[in-house]
């Protein structure tokens, strides 16, 4: 059998690349902020062509040379898939920015990650009928713990956001999120964090692709057996992106933007591409770290999401959107952040008992006696 076939797990190395992903996905909304004169649909229309298009598909083409033979060769039912589940997601993508303009940064990506991390876990195990490989002692079920630890953490995280919401008058919290209203945001929170679990099964169900991608000249390394992968779930997702923004414009009346003579236009479509290129990091980590996983790559998904509300939660302590809150409740959000860091480390424990579980024991040889 190809060696390529028979990776090398690493569960340390596999969580620190959830990790980083996580980061990439708390900061990508900030270049967004420097986009001037501009509407919103005319900066987000940069961001989805460089996160959905532009990057995967370059990045696949240099990691992943095999991409379109691959895709030739893949069966049409499963590449469909993957295509509509981004879709899915893309719906869910749309309200992203407007769940961050309603509940801040911290808040935001907390509530809407921690939906997301739940369904995008636990829907699939519960779709293929496997969901019975968590409650297995040993890996399996300690990774179900890491996920129900990562969904306590979301749970102190949104507790410290609504006592925040009762703690703080109305333009305190408007001071540093201009358009705070926590009950529309937690309105577009639910649809989209649902909505952009559907990604998670995109990205998880190229299980042929991926195959093809280690086995169709030229071979592509196991690290990077995803990428054919991610450039047709994000292509799903970009199309209807794109499309949104092109209907905005029109109904907006704000195609002038791109021409406008007072909008600094190339900058703006340099902060849109810096935070679409940053966004995309977070789901080649996913990508990349699965085969350091081993039969434990599912926990991507929880540590990827955990990992993003961590940093978002530090992110929106910087920002200022807890200055002025309780003892009370800046104590719930650093619990929230501890038990979240804590979901990582048991998700990396559970990697590890599944590598463990998956090395066979040395054979046991006895000497030869005589007759």
């Amino acid at each position: 059998m190809n060696e390529l076939l028979q990776p090398t797990t690493n569960p340390a190395l596999g969580i620190t690349i959830f990790v980083m992903g996580g980061l990439a996905g708390a900061v990508f909304y900030l270049p967004l902020k420097n986009v001037k004169k501009w509407a919103w649909e005319s900066s987000w229309i940069f961001y989805a062509l460089f996160a959905l298009l532009i990057v995967p598909l370059t990045l696949a083409l240099i990691k992943s040379p095999n991409t379109f033979s691959v895709l030739r060769a893949a069966p049409s039912q499963e590449i469909w898939y993957c295509y509509l589940c981004g879709a899915a997601w893309g719906f869910g993508g749309l309200t992203w920015g407007l769940m961050i303009r309603y509940l801040g940064v911290g808040l935001g990506l907390a509530i809407g990650c921690g939906l997301c991390s739940a369904a995008g876990t636990l829907i699939p195990k519960l779709i293929t009928g496997k969901f019975g490989e968590l409650l297995q002692p040993g890996a399996g079920l300690t990774s179900l713990v890491g996920v129900i630890v990562s969904v306590a953490g979301i749970a102190l995280v949104g507790m410290a956001g609504m006592s925040k919401e009762k703690e703080l008058p109305e333009e305190v919290k408007k001071k540093s999120v201009a358009e705070y209203n926590f009950g529309k945001g937690m309105m577009v929170a639910l649809f989209s964090g649902l909505m952009s679990a559907a990604l998670g099964f995109g990205l998880v169900g190229g299980g042929t692709i991926e195959k093809l991608a280690l086995t169709t000249a030229p071979i592509t390394p196991m690290a990077w057996k995803g990428m054919p992968v991610l450039v047709v779930a994000l292509l799903g997702g970009g199309t209807v992106n794109i499309l949104w923004c092109l209907f905005l414009n029109a109904k907006n009346k704000t195609f002038g933007d791109y021409t406008k003579a007072d909008a600094p236009i190339l900058g703006n479509i340099i902060w849109g591409a810096i935070a679409g290129a940053i966004w995309t990091c977070q789901f080649i980590a996913f990508k990349t770290g699965e085969p350091q996983m081993g039969n434990q790559g599912y926990v991507g998904w929880a540590v990827l999401m955990a990992s993003s509300i961590m940093f978002s939660g530090l992110l929106g302590i910087i920002l200022g959107e807890w200055k002025g809150t309780s003892g009370r409740t800046r104590g719930l959000l650093f619990a929230g952040l501890l038990v979240l860091l804590g979901s990582a480390f048991i998700a990396g424990y559970s990697g590890k008992l599944g590598q463990q579980a998956a090395t066979p024991a040395p054979a046991i040889t006895t000497p030869a006696t005589g007759a």
